[in-house]
């Protein structure tokens, strides 16, 4: 079967506000009965079946249903290797994001991991399973990623002097030396300093950061170059969360900025934040999530600073590639290293009137960003409207076809999972 979907709306402080949201503006073109709220954050948009979020089956035929009842009932709409891969659950969830200050210094667990948390903290990592995921910028997006290289940590450790004072001279020194020496003597004093920075004395960290932050807009005032101290974007997080540790964790991460198109990936225990801008996320179906600054949320700093990644590498490196179709010019792949969901990226240029989203051995959800066109298809009912905001679920091996009706072709995100 092929049938449209509501998506469930989250409201969370970090969002942007009204129709400033990527998420509002795509859920006002779907539904005008929405009444969008101009003071209102809207963050995020889930189209999935997760419990925190279950989309809503818009079709007379199926009665007013979850997607997961829906599935729960009919398994085989997963695809045979999907359905007895992931127990006849839906592996992933697909999401908009609309950032507009900063989400917390993050990373998500392994599924060891993942199962030991929740077999000690279940109020805090409500599920087993783990959480890769994918980022694909709508806007220009920020965010943090992953640790910068070495040698631009320790620049900063000689700019920033606040920053030495929490790391310690001993730590600072064992990285400073541990440049050219072996990954593992870098990991290790990486691991050393950051830990060192994340669980320094509440009053100690703050007259830091106060101190740091008075420099930098005294200096910025006079209107000098702050960027050997990355002050632009210390002075932004430290309006948003004053006083808060996360604001030093910027010496430590690679900032990295996407084009609409590009694409962040982010495995298990890769340190992140997501700084601004509007994106699709795809991401294997779980909510867990370690914090550690930039939050008002639970703070788990200790599991943090254990489970990390501490393989520095470039920003450039933080961007994953979208691979052309041979079968279809249209469509650009995004691939990840887990078996939980691949993404579409499909460009239908103007000069296409007809275009078949085809079949995969897999359950799908659709998403127009922009465009209109008529979808017909022997497993919907009738036919379907699509523009800018539908969403639609698409049953393993089944195929739509799109008469497009805009000037301007179309662009969708299609989420599946490709074993």
């Amino acid at each position: 079967v092929v049938f449209p979907l509501a998506g469930v709306m989250q409201s969370y402080a970090w969002g942007k506000l009204g129709m400033e949201s990527e998420v509002a503006k795509l859920v006002a073109s779907s539904d005008p009965l929405v009444h969008i709220e101009p003071d209102r954050p809207y963050a995020e948009l889930w189209m999935g079946a997760h419990p925190k979020g279950d989309a809503v089956i818009r079709d007379n035929r199926v009665g007013q249903q979850t997607l997961s009842q829906w599935i729960a009932d009919n398994p085989s709409c997963l695809g045979a290797k999907v359905k007895d891969t992931f127990g006849g659950r839906l592996p992933f969830l697909f999401k908009v994001l609309s950032v507009n200050t900063a989400l917390s210094i993050q990373a998500h667990p392994s599924k060891e991991l993942a199962a030991k948390l929740h077999a000690q903290f279940p109020e805090h990592y409500p599920d087993t399973n783990h959480k890769p995921e994918m980022a694909i910028a709508l806007t220009p997006f920020e965010g943090l990623c992953g640790f910068r290289p070495v040698e631009e940590i320790v620049s900063f450790l000689q700019s920033v002097p606040e920053l030495r004072a929490l790391i310690g001279d001993v730590a600072a020194e064992q990285l400073e030396r541990s440049v050219s020496n072996d990954p593992r003597g870098v990991s290790a004093a990486l691991r050393v300093c950051f830990t060192r920075v994340m669980k320094s004395e509440k009053k100690f960290f703050v007259d830091q950061l106060n101190m740091l932050v008075k420099r930098i807009s005294q200096e910025a005032a006079e209107g000098k170059d702050v960027s050997g101290s990355n002050g632009d974007l210390l002075l932004r997080l430290h309006s948003q969360y004053p006083g808060d540790i996360g604001c030093f964790t910027i010496y430590f991460l690679n900032l990295v900025k996407l084009e609409p198109g590009e694409a962040m990936f982010l495995g298990a225990n890769e340190p992140h934040a997501y700084l601004h801008g509007d994106c699709v996320e795809l991401m294997a179906c779980s909510d867990n999530t370690v914090r550690a600054g930039l939050t008002s949320k639970f703070i788990d700093v200790l599991t943090l600073c254990e489970m990390l990644n501490y393989t520095p590498a470039p920003s450039s490196s933080k961007i994953f590639p979208a691979t052309q179709s041979p079968l279809d010019p249209s469509v650009y792949l995004y691939d990840p290293p887990v078996p939980d969901f691949t993404l579409m990226r499909i460009e239908i240029p103007s000069s296409i009137k007809l275009y078949l989203v085809s079949a995969v051995d897999s359950a799908s959800i659709l998403l127009v960003i922009q465009g209109t066109a008529v979808g017909t298809s022997t497993a919907a009912a009738s036919e379907m409207t699509l523009h800018r905001g539908s969403v639609v679920f698409i049953s393993a091996n089944e195929s739509i076809s799109l008469h497009l009706s805009s000037t301007e072709g179309m662009l969708l995100f299609r989420a599946c999972c490709l074993l």
